[in-house]
């Protein structure tokens, strides 16, 4: 139905019989009445005078239906009108011809304008990006029946919802560009798309807090949002700006690049910038040893992802977003090399002065050894942080890389570590120190050297130190075993000498089990919280011990009674510690907890 107003516009007058009209003219006034019937008929029903709203009448049938038959009709009809105008500009740009065309056009690019924000608004579910990177993973086909956009204009494939949408959307897009119309569909695009990004990323809990607001938190709240966060990064990666990247790509693919780049970057700049700049906040406070796994997690999280990243903001327009992922892996690195520097500092500082008892396992062995074994977990990220860092250097006798000739990242965070051991050993020699009795402090070192070896070789610090480091270091345990035998057995063992008579024997052999009873007294509650130390220690002492005892008992017959006390004593002795209740010392009366 034609508008009020619009009858001197829609109906042409007729032109004077000295006009004489050649075919090319006639064939542009032809298309601009096709033009004119086709725009006219899908027109919004509103005054000429006003701009119609982006929402959409009740009353309006849709132009871009399932069939989208009328869609493909109103886009070519808008084409040819299109190619009709340039043609009158280069024959009479005062025409009036032109000026029937121009409004014609506006017309028309309302009601695409109008139409796209539609599709959109009513189809964010189907063009979540989720959705939209799994399209772009099927294969590059399109349904026959199709009658809308051509099998090549077709980039995703399987007739899903969200391909007929996009299909839509991209000849909205190509339509309204080419007539001169990219501010317009551009603003409604970014408008509605920024919203479905800034919602999906608030939905995987991510927040844009201040420095002020992170330094506040506690530990243990900070500590659940970086948990979140590394959570969040790969999703939001992978999916979230993966799909906005190829739904930009391919929207506004078939206009300039700039375009489908400028876009993609108003969309996501923000979210962005938000998402990847919260690690830079968390590391500029104080640098604990504590807060190490925890900054370590957010490193991994961006290396990890780090191709991608560069990959979806490789553009100009997206240069503010690399450069912040660069300041928070780099602000990332920094901290660890200062928490890897403070860690080494406690370690030297702690100045307990208690040994502890039993000649057990120090606290100080178990927090370093635990935290180096956590340490040698992240191997793919900490040799990039420590490389070209300055290193003290080694002890040739204490460690030799095992990973050959020269420097690469791998031996740079073996030293890094095989150092962190090392000054631990240097602590545990001074704590050896604090016992009074040289066999408990020699046992103390066997146990926590014992430890230490244990956690390296059942850990990922085995890959990074070898079995260089391993075979260095397991025998020193055997070595300090051996001198806690000799200071606290030796008496025993030499309690026994040969070539005596009798009445000589009797009394010795009373001195012997005096002797291992009082050894066995000394070392009562001294332990061997390791299982597979303690059967050895055990194995050595009983091999040493019993041919002694047994020898002796065989050279000088001592009668069936004091036959079958001695051979139950030998039971007791060389049973082992096996309970805390049990009361008769042994010669290895050496705890196992």
């Amino acid at each position: 139905m034609p508008k009020v107003g619009l009858k001197r516009l829609f109906f042409k007058t007729s032109p004077s019989p000295s006009s004489a009209k050649t075919f090319s003219n006639s064939l542009m006034d032809e298309n601009i009445e096709t033009a004119r019937s086709i725009i006219s008929k899908w027109d919004l029903i509103t005054p000429c005078h006003k701009t119609p709203s982006l929402s959409l009448s009740p009353a309006m049938v849709p132009l871009f239906t399932n069939t989208r038959h009328d869609a493909k009709q109103y886009l070519k009809a808008v084409t040819s009108l299109q190619s009709t105008m340039q043609n009158l500009v280069a024959l009479d740009s005062s025409s009036d011809s032109i000026v029937q065309s121009q409004f014609l056009m506006k017309l028309a690019m309302k009601r695409l304008q109008t139409e796209f924000y539609r599709i959109l608004s009513e189809n964010r579910d189907n063009l979540d990006p989720e959705s939209v990177t799994s399209t772009d993973r099927q294969s590059s086909s399109v349904s026959e029946d199709d009658d809308s956009l051509s099998e090549e204009e077709f980039r995703f494939s399987g007739g899903t919802v969200s391909t007929v949408v996009m299909a839509d959307l991209k000849s909205i897009v190509e339509c309204m560009v080419s007539a001169g119309y990219s501010k317009e569909c551009i603003k409604i695009y970014v408008m509605m798309r920024k919203s479905i990004v800034d919602e999906a990323l608030y939905r995987l809990g991510v927040e844009k807090l201040s420095f002020s607001q992170v330094q506040k938190m506690d530990w243990e709240v900070l500590e659940s949002k970086i948990k979140c966060w590394v959570n969040s990064v790969r999703v939001a990666v992978r999916t979230l700006f993966h799909g906005e990247r190829l739904l930009c790509d391919y929207i506004f693919g078939s206009s300039e690049r700039k375009i489908a780049e400028s876009c993609f970057a108003a969309i996501c700049r923000d979210g962005a910038v938000t998402l990847f700049g919260f690690p830079e906040n968390v590391v500029k406070g104080k640098k604990t040893p504590e807060k190490m796994f925890r900054t370590l997690d957010l490193y991994n999280a961006i290396s990890r992802n780090r191709p991608q990243i560069e990959s979806i903001f490789s553009s100009e327009s997206t240069f503010s977003i690399r450069l912040q992922v660069c300041a928070s892996q780099a602000r990332l690195g920094e901290a660890i090399r200062t928490m890897l520097i403070n860690f080494e500092c406690a370690i030297q500082k702690e100045s307990s002065k208690i040994p502890v008892p039993g000649g057990g396992i120090h606290p100080l062995t178990r927090y370093v050894m635990n935290y180096i074994a956590f340490l040698g977990d992240y191997n793919d990220a900490l040799p990039e942080i420590v490389a070209d860092w300055p290193q003290n250097p080694l002890p040739e006798s204490y460690y030799r890389s095992s990973h050959g000739e020269g420097k690469n990242r791998s031996s740079e965070l073996a030293e890094r570590i095989a150092w962190l051991i090392l000054v631990l050993l240097c602590k545990l020699d001074a704590k050896a120190e604090l016992y009074k009795e040289v066999a408990l402090s020699y046992l103390f070192l066997a146990n926590n050297m014992q430890y230490v070896v244990v956690k390296v070789r059942t850990s990922n610090l085995k890959c990074i130190l070898g079995e260089h480091w391993l075979s260095k270091h397991e025998p020193k345990v055997k070595e300090y075993v051996s001198k806690y035998e000799s200071v606290a057995w030796g008496k025993v063992f030499t309690t026994l000498p040969e070539n005596l008579t009798a009445e000589q024997a009797r009394v010795i052999f009373e001195n012997f089990k005096i002797a291992v009873r009082e050894a066995c007294r000394a070392q009562f509650s001294w332990v061997v919280p390791d299982p597979n130390l303690h059967a050895e220690i055990k194995a050595s002492i009983t091999d040493k011990l019993e041919p002694i005892y047994k020898v002796f008992f065989e050279k000088y017959q001592f009668g069936s009674d004091a036959d079958f006390r001695l051979e139950n004593d030998l039971s007791v002795i060389l049973s082992g510690c096996v309970s805390s209740s049990q009361t008769t010392p042994s010669p290895l009366c050496l705890k196992h907890r």
